[in-house]
């Protein structure tokens, strides 16, 4: 049968694609030091990721040496034992593969992707960056650099990047939630070489990692392997966290900050939200998607097509493990003020809370989550991040063949329901965002 209309045909695509979408299928178990090991087989190419992911963020850090989880992301490429300093991503690319590493407020996330006939070289790196990696004075003075370049280029000099500071420490008064995870420069340059040996000794351990590998390997062989490179690193003490309990908010709070690297000033209404294991944080998202996900969207219409009162407008839902933030935005066009901005954005959210949205609305919606899921394990890299994400956060490395389930769950009901519960006005921030010029001019001191 031919389908005359293209949304339609597109649409029943999708869902012949999501309905045939195969089950993630993995191999799990424990190393006798703790080390939860994933292995995902994947024959169609010959390729391999091989990641270790640490439970190990900026929220682990203490308050006057905050930096270090990402600093260690720096850091641990300098070297081994076996391993000379400057080498490692030298090893990687002369091998064929590639590398990276990523730090947010919750986990640390190392990986490669190689040949498959290069397995054992990902798995030896890995085990040579956990089990003695070189941490020495040059290796914290030269990250130390590495590291004040990259706050320079991604938060310092670049428009509208520090408002990140402002809101979480707005958001947060308790939690380490309220730093960044790049932290402060200054707690870097007072530490001790003890202090980065001793947070290394406490979170980069068999015991608080997940060493999840996807691919075209042999089961059998790569579980020998692993146990050949890793078992002999020894246990860690076991990493324990207190429950760190927000207040309610209970009021809007009203903030201004101003940033020199900006010409049109910004407004920025900031939510604390449940992290992202919470049963509503996928219809959480889902609202982020209806306002401003795409060029159809309702403040992207709204705003910029059909006002013309804004340049931009976004809603961003930033789930973390323990809490997160909703964050709607929008930069004024043609004279529009922020305050006038801020009710136009509030009466789209205001209307998800009460009415439902469409059906086609929501079809639309589905389509797109479901779309989003099956592309996010296209990639053997991206297999074993979700493997990794399932174990070390819902403690369920088969959470990845239940997000179909959890994205179909989120009825029209259970949005506007979450919409109402969350995005209310005494449970925010709004942040005025000016340029430096803007900035009042002191008080003259009377005489």
């Amino acid at each position: 049968m031919k389908i005359k209309y293209p949304a339609l045909a597109a649409f029943c695509s999708t869902l012949v694609m999501a309905a045939s979408a195969q089950q993630v299928k993995f191999t799990e178990y424990d190393l006798a030091n703790g080390l939860h090991v994933i292995l995902h087989q994947d024959k169609t190419a010959p390729v391999v990721a091989v990641s270790v992911m640490y439970h190990v963020g900026s929220k682990d850090e203490d308050t006057a040496r905050t930096g270090f989880a990402h600093f260690f992301e720096h850091l641990l490429f300098e070297g081994s034992d076996n391993i000379k300093r400057g080498e490692f991503m030298k090893i990687v690319s002369s091998n064929g593969g590639q590398n990276n590493a990523n730090t947010t407020q919750d986990r640390t996330f190392y990986y490669e992707v190689f040949p498959s006939n290069q397995l054992e070289l990902g798995l030896w790196l890995e085990s040579e960056r956990m089990m003695h990696p070189v941490i020495n004075e040059i290796g914290v003075k030269t990250q130390s650099e590495v590291v004040k370049e990259e706050k320079r280029l991604r938060i310092d000099n670049q428009p509208y990047a520090k408002f990140i500071y402002t809101v979480f420490a707005d958001v947060f008064k308790e939690h380490p939630y309220r730093w960044a995870p790049i932290g402060s420069m200054a707690h870097l340059e007072a530490a001790r070489l003890d202090e980065f040996k001793a947070f290394f000794k406490k979170y980069y351990v068999p015991n608080n990692a997940v060493l999840s590998i996807a691919g075209d390997i042999d089961l059998e062989k790569t579980k020998q392997w692993v146990k050949s490179y890793f078992e002999p690193i020894p246990k860690g003490a076991p990493v324990t966290r207190e429950k760190i309990v927000e207040k309610p908010m209970g009021k809007e709070m009203i903030d201004t900050a101003y940033d020199a690297n900006i010409q049109i000033p910004a407004i920025f209404a900031t939510y604390r939200i449940p992290g992202f294991k919470s049963e509503d944080a996928k219809a959480l998202e889902m609202i982020s998607s209806i306002l401003s996900g795409s060029g159809s969207s309702r403040l992207q219409t709204k705003l910029v097509d059909q006002k013309k009162t804004a340049l931009q407008v976004a809603a961003i839902n930033y789930p973390l493990e323990d809490y997160g933030l909703y964050i709607t935005l929008a930069l004024p066009n043609n004279g529009a003020s922020l305050d006038d901005l801020l009710k136009d954005i509030d009466a789209e959210v205001a209307d998800l809370q009460k009415n439902l949205i469409s059906e086609a609305e929501y079809q639309k919606l589905q389509n797109q989550f479901e779309n989003a899921f099956i592309n996010s394990s296209n990639t053997m890299l991206g297999v074993a991040q979700n493997l990794a994400m399932g174990y070390t956060f819902y403690n369920n490395t088969n959470h990845v063949n239940d997000e179909l389930k959890v994205i179909r769950s989120v009825t029209r009901e259970k949005i506007r329901e979450v919409a109402a519960r969350y995005l209310t006005k005494d449970n925010r921030v709004v942040l005025r965002y000016e340029p430096e010029s803007a900035r009042p001019a002191p008080a003259q001191k009377g005489f």
